[in-house]
Formats: C-alpha cells, sequence, structure tokens
C-alpha cells in the first residue's frame, strides 16, 4: 500500500491536490492534500470517490470499431493496430479528394493538464486540419476583464481572508469553486459581510448574508447603476483614480447620467433603493473583494457586462486595500510557456478556423467548403455539451462523416464514432497542472498502470502522427520530457523564481507573486482603462443579451449542478441517482398556469424541446425556470438542455451563451 501525491486534473478553478492510496495496480482511496496551500486537504463529493470513476465497470478497455447504426451503441473490439491503421487510411484519403481542411479537432477541458489538454494542437496544425477555436467556456469574461486590465494579474483567492466586504458575483461557489469557502469563512469570522448576486437562490446565496437577485442578463446595468450612485454621491476614490485609472471622468460625464437607479431598477428587476444601498455599502467597505464568476459572461451581452462589473473595483480604489481587489480568473496557466506543447508555429497559414460552438452547424452545412469529413474528439462530449444538441445529433448522423472519439466511457458522443478509442484518467498517465481559481501548480505522475488498453492523450497524438507520417521529433517526446521543460520554462514565463525543485518531486507549489502586484497594472497606459482607445466602443455601456429579442414567456437559466461538472462524472450512479431534469418554477407562475409540483413539462423553443419534472419553489424569480446539470442522454428522456440553447455567440470573443435562452411550457399529456 502507497500514498501517492496527485491532482485534480477537472474543469474547476481549484485544481485540488490529492493523495491517493493504491494497492496491487488499483486506487483504493482518494483523500484531499492537507498541504495543498489553496485545497487544504477537502474535496468535492465527485473527487471524494474518484476511486469509483477511475475503476468503473463502464471504463472502455479496448479500441471498438462501430458495427451498427450511429447511435445504436453497437460495437466490436478491435487492436489497437487496427485502429490506427484505419484512421490514417480514412485520413488520407479525405486529405487527397478534400484537403486537410475536411479534418476537424474537436477538443476542450475533459482534462486540464498541460499536456493533455493540448496533446492533438501540434498534430493537426502539422497535418493542416482546420484549426478549433476553444470558446465554449468563458471566453466573454477573460476579454471582459482585459479591456480594463489588460494583462494585470487577477487578485490571489486568499487575498479576500482580509476583506470586510465580499461579493460572490454569478458564481456558484458551493457546486464550482467550494475551496474558496475556505477564504470567505476566514473573512466572515473577522466581521466581513458575504453578498451574492446571482439569478436565482443558488445554494451560495443561501450561504452568503445578503442575496440580491437579478434578472437573467442584466448584471452589467446594475453594475453601472451602482456606478451611477457611487458617481452621484462623490464615493469614487479620487485620489486612486487620478493615480490609477483613465476614463472615470468620461464615464461620469457621457454614460452614467442615463442609468440613475430608477432605470436600472426596470432593467434588473431590483428596488432603486436596493441598488443604491448595495452601492453604498461596497464605496463604505474597507476593502471589497469581487470574486467574479462565469454566469454573467454566457450571455449575448456577456463581455460587456464582465468589463462592466471590472469597473467596480477601480472606482473605490479597492486594488490599493489590503483585502481589496476583483478576480475572475487567476493567471497560474502563465507559469508555463505552453507553446512546448502547442506549437503554434506549426499552424498553417490561412488555415480555415472554425468556432466549437459552431459545430451543429459545421457539420450540417452541406455548402461548406470542404465539408468536415472526419471530426476527432477528444476530452470532450459534444453530443451532450454543445449548444443546439439537435443539429449536432444531426450531423454526427451523417453516414458520411469519419468520427473517431477518444474516451473513457461510451458517453453520447461515443455512440456515434465509427472508431473508439479508450483513454487513461489522470492517475495513469503524467502531468502538469495549473489552476484558473487560484496560484498553485503541480506536477503528478502516474500512480497506477492503464487501465486496460487505456492511452493518453499524447500517446495517441504520437501513434498518429507517426501513422500519417510525420517524422518531427517533437512527436518523439515522452510525456517525463514534456513535463521537465514546463518546469524549465517557469525561469521566463514567471516574473519570479519558482520552487523548481518541489514542483519536480509532485509537491503542490504556490506561484510566488510581485509586490504589489495588484498595482502593476499591464495596460498600454500602465492604468485601468475604463476607457480603451483600442475598441470600437471605447467606453463601457449597457448592452441587451439575446433573449431581449425572443419572444418566448420563460427565460431558461441552466446551473451548474454540484454532483457533476458540465457531463463528467454522469457515469457514477450514486451522483446521478434521482432528481435529474428537474425544472424549478416559481409557485405563482405555476399558479397562474395550473402547473402542480412534480407535473412533467415541455419546454420548446425554435432549437427543440425537452422533458422536465417541474419542482415549484420560492427560490426562482417569476418569469424564469431554472435546471441544473448537464445530464447523458442515458438519464434523460429525450436529451439535456442542450437541447434548447442556441449556437448565438457573446458580444465579444465569440464565446457561448448557453444562459442567453427562452422557453415556452407545456404540460406534458400523460
Amino acid at each position: 500500500m502507497k500514498i501517492n501525491k496527485s491532482a485534480c486534473p477537472y474543469d474547476c478553478p481549484d485544481c485540488c491536490g490529492l493523495l491517493i492510496t493504491t494497492e496491487n495496480g488499483r486506487a483504493i482511496k482518494v483523500e484531499g492534500d492537507p498541504a495543498h496551500p489553496f485545497t487544504r486537504g477537502t474535496l468535492c463529493p465527485k473527487m471524494a470517490h474518484y476511486e469509483r470513476t477511475v475503476h468503473s465497470p463502464k471504463r472502455l478497455l479496448t479500441p471498438l470499431k462501430r458495427m451498427g447504426a450511429k447511435g445504436e451503441g453497437k460495437f466490436v473490439s478491435i487492436s489497437w493496430q487496427e485502429a490506427v491503421a484505419e484512421i490514417a487510411s480514412r485520413w488520407r484519403e479525405i486529405i487527397d479528394r478534400y484537403g486537410a481542411e475536411a479534418i476537424l479537432p474537436y477538443s476542450y477541458a475533459g482534462t486540464m493538464g498541460t499536456i493533455q489538454y493540448s496533446a492533438g494542437h501540434a498534430l493537426f496544425y502539422a497535418l493542416g486540419a482546420s484549426s478549433l477555436d476553444r470558446t465554449i467556456c468563458a471566453p466573454a469574461k477573460a476579454e471582459g476583464y482585459r479591456s480594463l486590465m489588460g494583462g494585470t494579474l487577477p487578485t490571489a483567492p486568499q487575498e479576500a481572508q482580509k476583506s470586510d466586504y465580499i461579493i460572490l458575483w454569478s458564481i456558484s461557489m458551493l457546486a464550482t469553486d467550494i475551496h474558496f469557502k475556505h477564504d470567505v469563512d476566514i473573512a466572515r469570522k473577522n466581521g466581513a459581510k458575504i453578498v451574492c448576486v446571482d439569478t436565482y437562490e443558488t445554494k451560495t446565496a443561501q450561504y452568503a448574508d445578503e442575496f440580491i437577485c437579478v434578472k437573467p442578463g442584466s448584471d452589467g446595468a446594475l453594475a453601472l447603476g451602482m456606478l451611477h450612485v457611487l458617481a452621484r454621491e462623490n464615493l469614487a476614490d479620487e485620489d486612486f483614480i487620478a493615480r490609477y485609472v483613465q476614463g472615470w471622468q468620461e464615464l461620469e460625464a457621457k454614460v452614467l447620467p442615463q442609468y440613475p437607479p430608477e432605470k436600472v431598477a426596470a432593467i434588473t428587476g431590483l428596488d432603486a433603493e436596493r441598488i443604491e444601498t448595495f452601492a453604498r455599502a461596497f464605496a463604505a467597505a474597507k476593502a471589497p473583494f469581487i470574486r467574479l464568476g462565469s454566469g454573467q459572461s454566457r450571455y449575448g451581452n456577456g463581455a460587456m457586462t464582465s468589463r462592466l462589473i471590472t469597473c467596480l473595483p477601480a472606482v473605490v480604489g479597492a486594488y490599493a486595500k489590503d483585502g481589496g481587489g476583483l478576480l475572475t480568473s487567476s493567471s497560474g496557466s502563465h507559469a508555463f510557456d505552453k507553446d512546448i506543447i502547442r506549437r503554434p508555429d506549426m499552424e498553417k497559414k490561412d488555415v480555415r478556423h472554425i468556432n466549437m460552438i459552431k459545430l451543429g452547424d459545421v457539420l450540417t452545412d452541406s455548402s461548406l467548403q470542404p465539408p468536415v469529413k472526419s471530426l476527432f474528439v477528444y476530452s470532450s462530449n459534444p453530443a451532450c455539451t454543445a449548444p443546439d444538441q439537435n443539429k449536432v445529433l444531426a450531423g454526427l448522423k451523417r453516414e458520411d462523416l469519419f468520427t473517431v472519439v477518444h474516451e473513457r466511457f461510451m458517453t453520447d458522443t461515443a455512440l456515434y464514432a465509427d472508431i473508439v478509442l479508450p483513454a487513461t484518467t489522470s492517475l495513469e498517465h503524467e502531468d502538469i497542472y495549473y489552476s484558473y481559481g487560484q496560484y498553485v501548480i503541480q506536477r503528478a505522475k502516474p500512480v497506477i498502470p492503464a487501465v486496460g488498453e487505456s492511452r493518453s492523450n499524447w500517446q495517441v497524438a504520437q501513434l498518429l502522427a507517426e501513422a500519417m507520417g510525420l517524422e518531427d521529433a517533437f512527436f518523439q517526446q515522452s510525456e517525463t520530457e514534456l513535463v521537465e521543460k514546463f518546469i524549465a520554462s517557469t525561469d521566463k514565463a514567471w516574473p519570479l523564481p519558482v520552487d523548481k525543485d518541489n514542483l519536480a518531486q509532485g509537491e503542490p507549489v504556490e506561484l510566488p507573486l510581485p509586490e504589489n502586484y495588484k498595482l502593476a497594472f499591464k495596460t498600454p497606459s500602465g492604468k485601468i482603462e475604463i476607457l480603451n482607445p483600442a475598441l470600437d466602443m471605447q467606453l463601457p455601456d449597457y448592452l441587451p443579451p439575446h433573449l431581449a429579442e425572443d419572444k418566448e414567456e420563460f427565460i431558461l437559466i441552466n446551473s451548474p449542478d454540484p454532483r457533476i461538472l458540465d457531463s463528467s462524472f454522469n457515469e457514477r450512479e450514486e451522483l446521478t441517482r434521482g432528481n435529474i431534469m428537474v425544472l424549478m418554477m416559481n409557485p405563482a407562475d405555476g399558479q397562474s398556469r395550473h402547473i402542480l409540483d412534480g407535473d412533467t413539462v415541455i419546454a420548446e423553443n425554435t432549437q427543440g424541446q425537452a422533458e422536465f419534472t417541474v419542482k415549484l419553489s420560492e427560490r426562482v424569480q417569476a418569469g424564469t425556470v431554472v435546471s441544473e446539470g448537464i445530464w447523458w442522454r442515458e438519464h434523460t428522456a429525450a436529451g439535456n438542455t442542450n437541447l434548447l440553447t442556441h449556437q448565438r455567440t457573446t458580444d465579444r470573443a465569440d464565446g457561448s451563451t448557453f444562459y442567453d435562452v427562452r422557453v415556452n411550457l407545456r404540460k406534458k399529456v400523460q
């Protein structure tokens, strides 16, 4: 029996430190690592029994070849040699007839390991395949932050311990950022007030001291209303602004007069007095701290909304205060030179770029030239997680589309594959991890042999590179060699020396932050740029979401479920049992429509329809309905909420708009 250090690989801001107990080649226990500076020994319910995922009886153990119809799930086992040979043969045929751009890779954050996340980039660059723009998560939030802050390091989460006023804005902390609660609890013990801003009463809202419930897509208007009050009542930190901020006076003169609290109240659904009280409390705080989630960025106005919220700490001088600031996504990824694995120099000039959000359109557009004739999916499950599910499935059903899926389980997407390749879990391959919610990095070596014949993303990329005749020495490197290069790259990538010795040994290593990093504004002007001359809209202003133009009656909020993570962990029966495809509805809405608790309803719009079980709840504001979780089709009547989501993108950065959805409801006839 041995205890090994590792890190959680999933798409979560926390990136927990793990202790893995192994015996006879199996993981038998998973615990949190108390030595991890941020996660501090605790785990979420999903990772507390990660061994059940690693050794699940549902694991794919060999390569598979489809024998039945696409989606039917009939496969036969084949060897790796046969699988790779068939993939290479089909790709050569496609390249000869249509060109390499007829091949499309599709991947995202099924693993956040620096190697495995980007393992296929160089392979598809070298082939000349279509390039995938990976925008499905929260690029609009990042764009909104950058528009003011440039490359400035976001505030570290531990800073919140010293805050007296913490705003959890559009973040379901208890579902998606649970370890930040350690820092919030410390602040609360010291007298801090905790405020949650969201679109319905989440568990995080119940945890907070105050809950501010806004209409979906209106967060930017709330920020403008607060800024109006700060200007009107002379609550801005003029000394800080004079030294560190560009454009406050222009915003104050040209934009803010249009957003008095009374007008903002009509947009947000809040009372004008509530907006004023919120703004005054924020300004009165000695060290206000905003933890900004991603929910507000998944509307058509997501980048602008994030930009407006980012103005708030600048105007009150929060960055100059011990405990104050704003955390969007941390910049731990900057610790490494990711070009080591991504190799952007290999990308062909003028190659076609395809936004992953548009997969449904791309796979069903008969006029696209060249057409996509092969789809290679890894670390993702688009049949479940991509928007406009009906179009995605229609594309995956094409008999002329050669689809390869590298996966651990028979997911919704794998069911439509021609070839399925078994993938390793993080305990079976080597990688190095960073977080987007804190500043700790960690190396993780394999602690058990590969389950069955599974292989890592990098190992598959190597096999396919060889089969396609790519002789570049890059593809000959082992995962260990790549990890060592990443560790060495910290000398140039990070501003201060990193503890490379402990990092090499697999210890969690906290990245050192420069002194006064919160005031080192990495923008062209050297200041926070409320006025950004590089943008078409140089000053921020409110933009309505897409749903403002839609005609359906209810706004649909699709929120995270703490039992799963996107579509990951759907394989675990103890996590997926009960309360799936539940639609929370305000009791007044239920009463007026004669819908009772437990009724089955059909939600429908221009994209499709999905079936839910109603739960009447005061947690939901009138005019909205809420569903939590992205569920595999085997757990649902006909599919999940992505039957209802759009391929529409955000105002900037072409991000997803999963929350920008309206639906009509009707009771299902029994």
